[in-house]
């Protein structure tokens, strides 16, 4: 049987324990109870297999989708749509075997996460666990357009179009000449 002392404490420990829990925010109760804590976030553990370098919040985005970059498996763009139609990059995601960390810093193994990270606006900066942030690459402005690399893409566009075109001119022409061979 409890004392009297026993009793008034355990009066008091309640009154203390409504008292913080009506101070609580929805949220938190839900934290303090044992069913509360989740899955932690991705990337914020340390033990994933990429680094994720955010360059936009993800609250800009209502859907979201995964590219791979290159080779697969070794970098991903991850892209959110907007409420208005357009899309744009919300973060990379660079795998370990091509990037590691010295000290809070991300260091590229690879030449792609080197041309990566040589994009972004800003070198990336640590939060948590393999999760970085960085502003994202420069918006060129339009009186600098077309710049060098859209000129050579340009033109390296028109020679396969113009290849692509002869290719089938001479195949058209073949085909002519072996009918009139076999008729």
């Amino acid at each position: 049987m409890a004392t009297k002392n026993q009793r008034t404490a355990a009066k008091a420990n309640i009154k203390k324990a409504q008292q913080r829990w009506q101070s609580m925010t929805s949220r938190q109760r839900a934290l303090a109870q044992p069913e509360g804590h989740q899955r932690a976030k991705p990337g914020t553990t340390g033990e994933g297999d990429y680094f994720r370098i955010v360059v936009r919040g993800k609250d800009e985005f209502t859907t979201f989708r995964y590219h791979d970059v290159g080779e697969k498996g070794h970098i991903q763009r991850l892209a959110g749509k907007r409420s208005s139609g357009s899309w744009d990059t919300q973060s990379w995601l660079i795998s370990k075997a091509d990037a590691h960390l010295e000290g809070d810093r991300l260091v590229p193994d690879s030449e792609d996460a080197k041309k990566l990270l040589a994009t972004l606006g800003s070198k990336p900066r640590h939060i948590k666990g393999d999760v970085f942030e960085a502003k994202d690459r420069p918006n060129v402005p339009e009186k600098d357009k077309p710049t060098e690399a859209q000129t050579r893409a340009r033109l390296a566009n028109i020679k396969k179009a113009q290849q692509s075109s002869l290719e089938k001119n001479c195949l058209a022409s073949v085909a002519h000449i072996n009918e009139q061979l076999f008729w």
